[in-house]
């Protein structure tokens, strides 16, 4: 039996999927959503002596399973993009260019899976039990703050839209591409660069350091194409690249290339959608 404990709504779907690769029945234990860390930790070292404990690769997964792991005194398996065996993961090392298979020996494994390497899988039928309040602990929450946006959600959505510094601007940046996301109801990313140089929130960084993403449709405009930023969108199903260099790394990975200035081909795009 296979228990998954939902501390994140966004990422159920996703880990169901890997859960459900260990074994043939999941029970979905609900927890608030805000839970900190130490509470959930002690909550799943409660739950008794489960084969393998895991969680998405979210910052919900990094935060929690570490001191799951260290509770166990087992070794932690990061970010796997496959099951091969019960016994036997792949995960991606080095920025995404190699796959690493690992064997644990450990009785108990504590994993964190990259969701965008499963597809989403249907929770009908599954049985949900309800849980009382969490356990008591000497931290607590006392504000949290969260942003509104009309764009889907960066991790979860089939569309991106992703730019980088040649945009030059914030200004530049959000009006060519917000109206080009509206057209395609695209969630909007961007690189590293473009990030530190304040053209986009921090939470809308993709690449090695930010977020993971695989979207059916990954559209890269004016992002050269840096190691990072590959190792954090290479997996979408279609890659879309638009620069002025014909010789950016980009180019290496995308499906369909655009050579030329972007304050040009952006609005005729977008037009044309």
């Amino acid at each position: 039996m296979t228990t998954l404990l939902v501390a994140d709504g966004d990422a159920t779907a996703h880990a169901l999927t890997a859960a459900l690769q260990l074994g043939d029945e999941v029970h979905i234990l609900d927890v608030p959503p805000n839970i900190l860390a130490e509470p959930l930790a002690n909550f799943i070292m409660a739950l008794g002596g489960y084969e393998a404990i895991v969680a998405p690769a979210t910052s919900t997964g990094k935060n929690v399973l570490p001191r799951v792991a260290a509770l166990l005194d087992v070794m932690q398996i990061s970010d796997i993009i496959e099951v091969v065996t019960p016994d036997t993961f792949k995960r991606p090392i080095y920025a995404g260019n190699a796959i690493e298979t690992v064997q644990s020996t450990d009785a108990r494994k504590v994993i964190t899976v990259r969701a965008s390497a499963f597809p989403p899988t249907p929770l009908d039928g599954i049985k949900v039990i309800e849980l009382g309040p969490s356990h008591a602990n000497m931290a607590r929450i006392v504000a949290e703050e969260t942003q509104t946006s009309d764009r889907p959600e960066l991790g979860s959505a089939k569309i991106v839209v992703s730019g980088g510094r040649a945009f030059g601007s914030k200004e530049k940046f959000d009006a060519l591409l917000i109206p080009l996301a509206a057209k395609l109801n695209a969630a909007i990313g961007a690189s590293r660069a473009a990030v530190d140089a304040g053209y986009a929130a921090n939470d809308l960084q993709v690449g090695q350091t930010g977020k993971i993403v695989a979207p059916d449709l990954y559209i890269a405009v004016g992002i050269s194409g840096a190691i990072q930023h590959l190792a954090g969108m290479k997996s979408s199903k279609i890659i879309v690249a638009i620069n002025s260099d014909p010789a950016a790394p980009i180019f290496g990975v995308a499906d369909y290339g655009l050579v030329g200035d972007l304050f040009t081909l952006l609005p005729e795009l977008t037009a044309a959608l």
